[in-house]
């Protein structure tokens, strides 16, 4: 009589790995193991790895941490964010040592996305099994969210600030002190882009609708409101792009006159924040206190 071999599709271990968030070989082993059995794959993960990935999965991870990795030659490099559900985690040395190997990591590939970083090889495993397991070692949903690898016109230059947040600067001409400087002005300042042409059209039509609302309002005549609106958006442009902003270290220089002081232009730059646009939720400790002590 024939052996009933049971096949183990895509779609299987795709489901099982979403009950669970353990790494997909792992799934498949498990489903193997269990003939098929999704329940009993689950339980044969959770005595393997215990409940901690499967119940961090659906939390919200909006802390975390950047890491920088930029090449000996500062001709390439990468900058990723690790996102973690607490800033106590953050600090981590196991979550650091992650996110700082994951950077080398991400600088060595050719991964195309998010996605393909998890397929890349790490510590002998996969990063998607790496990160895996320190989840099940912290207990927290620990999620790599986005990277950038720039390939540099000049040289690359790194600044992070407390972690939360980081800057990656391809400067040509000037120096190291140089770039380190515009590195941390973009980290204080924050401009969007490098100059106007960067800024999408759309951000520049609700800073005009705004300002033309609010002449409106203070009872401006007709024929000014498309004025006061060209000088309102020509004030906004100043203010978010890096070229014309005032230098925070020195307030006679423009960052544009300063580097062209110093014979040197800024081919690109990227800035990550952690969290940044991820909805955090609200915890109320005082209910939660309150309601423990009623049971």
């Amino acid at each position: 009589m024939a052996e009933n071999i049971i096949e183990i599709t895509a779609s299987m271990v795709k489901e099982l790995r979403e009950r669970t968030d353990a790494p997909m070989m792992d799934c498949k082993k498990a489903l193997t193991e269990a003939e098929g059995d999704m329940t009993r794959g689950e339980e044969i993960l959770r005595v393997r790895f215990g409940n901690k990935a499967s119940k961090a999965a659906g939390r919200v991870a909006a802390e975390g941490t950047v890491g920088v990795s930029i090449a000996a030659d500062g001709k390439s490099g990468a900058m990723i964010e690790v996102n973690s559900e607490t800033d106590f985690c953050a600090k981590n040395e196991d979550f650091l040592a992650f996110t700082a190997e994951l950077a080398k990591t991400v600088a060595a590939s050719n991964a195309a996305d998010i996605a393909a970083v998890s397929a890349l090889e790490m510590r002998g495993a996969t990063v998607e099994e790496t990160r895996a397991q320190l989840v099940g070692k912290i207990g927290e949903n620990i999620t790599p969210r986005r990277f950038v690898k720039i390939n540099a016109a000049g040289k690359l230059a790194s600044y992070v600030h407390g972690s939360k947040i980081g800057v990656l600067v391809d400067l040509v001409g000037g120096d190291e002190a140089l770039a380190k400087d515009i590195a941390m002005h973009i980290a204080a300042a924050k401009p969007k882009s490098l100059d106007a042409s960067g800024i999408s059209q759309d951000l520049i039509d609700t800073e005009r609708r705004v300002a033309i609302e609010k002449a409106k309002e203070a009872g401006k005549p007709e024929a000014m409101l498309e004025k006061i609106a060209d000088g309102t958006v020509q004030k906004f442009l100043k203010e978010v792009t890096l070229l014309s902003q005032v230098f925070v270290k020195d307030d006679k220089f423009t960052i544009e006159s300063l580097l062209k002081s110093r014979n040197a232009s800024v081919a690109s730059f990227t800035m990550f924040t952690v969290g940044e646009g991820i909805e955090k939720a609200v915890v109320d400790y005082a209910a939660e206190v309150a309601a423990a002590a009623k049971v």
